[in-house]
């Protein structure tokens, strides 16, 4: 089931995917709804970035704290709309509150100012500052995968900038969301951080309103999104489809690379941008690998308290499908799972092997939970099947020797790689989260520059010497001050003989 319209065609009703029962309702937050609700977050933005960064961390952890107190509420809500495990729910609550302890207690220094030197003995009479203001609203956009720690990930740093936030969540999974600014509300915070709800008019509505816009979801609605920014020449970070390799070296340890490659590709049901989603396998280790892989997944179990719970919507789950029939119908072979299972939207983990590359389960974003598997003749054609892709998101390599390991990581065309794990990045704020190709533009986190991308820059200069009258090259314009400028210049800057304005000798 997924989100739908009710009758009176002002809310949407939402039902929980793996049972159909109604999970809550939220409003469709018109234009005008929209653009009231930026206006009171701009008016009250200057007062919140006056406060500044040890100020506004007080406020923000204080809403780790309410988070955190809320955690099994927040759980609830996050299962009743996502049909979500209790283990794969569990988890958001807290790594948000990891994420806003990050962004807290790193802001004072991440935005304090920058003191360049000077690039030339010229200028060492300025003094040269870098200063960084916020913008006053950041729009942030989020998709239903991880409806609480999504904005987890993108609205804490903007916070913590001093900027205001309007956050649209997916139309499919509202409610986290509701919880996720609930908090800030009921701990009495100052009102820069609001929710709009609804449709794509709605995401379109906070595009207009936004001074920065932070997008997570597909692809081809990124692509809609980047042109909305481009029209109004706002900045953008955009967070896009993968279609993530994981490299089984042979030398790797094969049960520690089944166990994570099982876990980093079916966790969430595979509803992960960073999911693993498919593997190549160096030929003398790929039929062990297999075995251990399709055993793990074999023992996977569904539902609420199991490993792994249903896909988000009908859509999704039938997109799967798809995959998976047209490579049987292409020759790949079942191992295990491999269709619904009639029970919601539950779709069982599926191992696929004698796959190869021109599948749709390879060349197309999947986002559920199968794990291809293609045997490769070594690290050299991994790396070049890896790289064939429109996708770049991120990787994982499997392999005894850590070195090697990272020596086949800047190999690949992806924004991140783990090395003999998975997801780990994802959950580090001090490294940059972000897709080359297809799969994004910017980065989230990435430590200073997650604060940075948040605010304008603004360069000062100023004198660190009083009582000058003129500058060189001020008026009246004078051929002789000009040519001692220009030599003193020439002089500290170019090589050799052009230093004194002449020109080399021939040879």
């Amino acid at each position: 089931m997924t989100a739908l319209q009710s009758d009176d065609a002002a809310t949407i009703t939402v039902r929980n995917p793996a049972t159909g029962a109604v999970s809550g309702t939220v409003p469709i937050d018109d234009a005008a709804t929209v653009a009231a609700k930026a206006a009171q977050l701009v008016a009250a933005q200057p007062e919140w970035e006056a406060l500044g960064p040890a100020g506004r961390k007080r406020w923000l952890l204080s809403w780790q704290d309410w988070i955190l107190d809320n955690a099994k509420r927040i759980t609830e809500v996050l299962i009743s709309e996502t049909g979500k495990s209790y283990v794969d729910a569990s988890l958001e609550p807290i790594a948000t509150g990891d994420a806003i302890a990050y962004w807290a207690n790193h802001a004072a220094a991440f935005l304090a100012d920058r003191h360049p030197k000077a690039h030339s003995p010229l200028y060492r009479v300025k003094r040269f500052t870098t200063a960084y203001r916020p913008y006053p609203l950041v729009g942030v956009i989020t998709p239903w995968n991880f409806p609480f720690a999504m904005p987890g990930l993108d609205v804490p740093p903007a916070l913590a900038a001093g900027a205001a936030v309007l956050l649209k969540p997916s139309e499919v999974t509202p409610l986290s969301a509701v919880e996720f600014v609930r908090g800030w509300s009921e701990i009495g915070a100052p009102p820069v951080l609001d929710l709009a709800t609804g449709y794509g008019e709605t995401g379109q509505a906070v595009i207009e309103h936004a001074d920065f816009l932070q997008f997570t979801g597909s692809t081809a609605t990124g692509r809609k999104v980047a042109v909305a920014c481009a029209q109004r020449l706002i900045p953008y970070g955009l967070e896009l489809g993968g279609k993530d390799p994981a490299i089984v070296l042979a030398d790797a340890d094969l049960d520690r690379a089944a166990n994570g490659i099982a876990w980093g590709g079916l966790f969430n049901s595979g509803q992960v941008c960073v999911s693993v989603e498919r593997v190549y396998v160096e030929a003398p280790v790929y039929e062990a690998f297999v075995a251990k892989l399709a055993t793990r997944v074999g023992q996977l179990r569904q539902g609420r308290d199991g490993d792994t719970g249903a896909m988000a919507t009908e859509a999704q789950r039938d997109l799967v499908s798809r995959h998976v029939q047209e490579a049987t119908a292409a020759g790949a072979r079942l191992v295990t799972g491999g269709r619904p299972t009639g029970v919601g939207t539950h779709f069982a983990p599926t191992v696929l092997v004698d796959v190869d590359q021109s599948m749709s389960c390879v060349t197309e974003e999947t986002f559920g939970p199968t794990l291809p598997v293609i045997k490769v003749a070594d690290a050299d054609e991994a790396v070049r099947l890896a790289n064939n892709s429109p996708y770049g998101l991120s990787a994982t390599v499997w392999t005894a020797d850590a070195h090697r390991g990272e020596q086949v990581a800047r190999r690949l065309e992806v924004g991140a790689v783990n090395v003999n794990d998975v997801l780990v990045n994802v959950f580090c704020p001090g490294l940059p989260m972000g897709g080359w190709k297809q799969s994004g533009i910017g980065y989230r986190a990435g430590g200073a520059a997650g604060l940075i991308k948040y605010c304008r820059q603004q360069g000062i200069t100023a004198p660190r010497l009083s009582g000058q009258k003129s500058e060189l090259l001020w008026y009246p314009a004078s051929r002789r001050r000009m040519a001692i400028t220009l030599a003193v210049i020439r002089a500290l800057s170019a090589r050799g003989r052009r230093r004194f304005g002449l020109r080399p000798r021939n040879g």
